[in-house]
């Protein structure tokens, strides 16, 4: 979500969300997307410390699958910085879909990349609320005195 949802253009809160709504003092999304920077972080090390796990108990892993794991750790940590973008949210599921892709080759990356994927769609669900709530002026941020 970007500063649309402030009424400013310039990244600052301005007094009112339309409808009279007045606007929160600071703007939710910007400590939402260190949530979600701080999520895609802990999910890339949590992949990446997987695999010296996998290549050790279990089967291996090819040389293929293990750039392709740690390209996807680095898109993760990449993101941390393009979340502000109106298009992040879909790459971030689109790398979901790569880990869960992992299902047939090394099934508990799939797994992690499972339970991620729930914890990223929490995470939306919460944006979508917080952004409900700041729309009907619900948010405590916004209540007068």
């Amino acid at each position: 979500m970007s500063d649309e949802h402030t009424g400013a253009t310039d990244g600052t809160a301005s007094t009112d969300v339309g409808d009279g709504v007045p606007a929160p003092a600071t703007d939710p999304m910007k400590g939402f997307r260190g949530v979600q920077a701080g999520t895609l972080v802990i999910e890339a090390i949590v992949v990446a410390l997987a695999l010296p796990v996998v290549a050790t108990l279990g089967h291996g892993i090819t040389s293929f699958q293990g750039w392709t794991v740690m390209g996807v750790v680095a898109a993760l940590i990449v993101m941390c910085g393009l979340l502000k973008k109106s298009w992040a949210m879909g790459v971030v599921l689109a790398l979901h879909a790569v880990l869960l892709a992992f299902v047939v080759a090394l099934p508990s990356i799939a797994v992690i990349g499972l339970v991620f994927l729930g914890v990223w769609l929490w995470l939306l669900w919460l944006r979508r609320d917080v952004a409900r709530r700041m729309a009907s002026g619900t948010l405590p941020s916004q209540q007068q005195g």
